[in-house]
């Protein structure tokens, strides 16, 4: 029985029997892209340590899975983001046991990775029944072994709009299947169990959401909208609210 739990109001998820907190798009570094538009953002490095702190006190988590983009600027890093991206790092490996993922803003991030920490390629790897992988690119053959496949990229919300035209857009969580034919037809398969794929919402909470309606109707969704079957999803806002089966959202 799988003990996968969305922790309430925060964009994490956690794997009780592995004890493995599960975060993606850190984006550290945007603060420095949004100064140099005008806006000044204090560095989001300590409220990140913050809210990990708060999240393994609650799940008593040993280890933390990074679903890619650690870092922001690409290619490459500022001199500002690779000080910050290196007391973040010091920082994760005193407190867990940490794998990381690379996603599509991770281009050379082996500098600065301290030797504690695993690296893994985009297209991922397998802990126990639980696959991970960014999202930009197919994940790897093995993963279609594993029950639970968790991915990011995708930065999921759903907008909110009332009768005077105001939006909003709220962070959300995608619970789905794998789209069986599709995948058979990429890898070359006839057989293949029920795999579930969670998309995880993006733990810096300054960067822009897609309204995952959008995935629906666009006719090159990406990786992400050809591996899971998009209409028959489950959305649900980070407080846990279940909104519905997105086919049949009206929003």
């Amino acid at each position: 029985m799988a003990t996968i739990k969305f922790i309430t109001n925060q964009p994490a998820a956690f794997i009780q029997e592995e004890k493995a907190l599960v975060i993606a798009e850190l984006h550290l570094g945007l603060e420095h892209d949004l100064f140099k538009k005008g806006i000044t953002i204090p560095p989001q490095r300590e409220k990140f340590q913050e809210r990990l702190n708060e999240i393994s006190k609650i799940t008593r988590a040993k280890t933390l899975i990074i679903l890619g983009d650690i870092k922001h600027k690409v290619p490459g890093m500022s001199k500002i983001e690779e000080k910050e991206l290196s007391k973040f790092l010091d920082w994760l490996k005193e407190n867990f046991k940490v794998i990381l993922v690379k996603g599509n803003h991770d281009d050379e991030i082996e500098e600065v990775i301290p030797r504690e920490i695993k690296v893994y390629g985009s297209r991922g790897f397998k802990l126990g029944k639980y696959g991970f992988f960014h999202g930009h690119a197919w994940p790897s053959k093995k993963l279609l072994k594993c029950t639970y496949l968790f991915l990011a990229h995708l930065h999921p919300s759903i907008e909110f709009k009332d009768k005077f035209g105001f939006r909003n857009l709220e962070q959300v969580w995608i619970k789905g299947k794998i789209d069986l034919n599709r995948v058979k037809e990429k890898y070359k398969v006839k057989k293949l169990g029920k795999i579930n794929l969670i998309v995880m919402p993006t733990f810096n909470q300054l960067l822009g959401s897609v309204n995952i309606r959008k995935l629906v109707e666009t006719e090159e969704p990406g990786v992400i909208g050809k591996l899971i079957d998009v209409e028959n999803s489950k959305i649900y806002l980070l407080d846990g609210t279940f909104l519905g089966y997105l086919k049949d959202l009206k929003i």
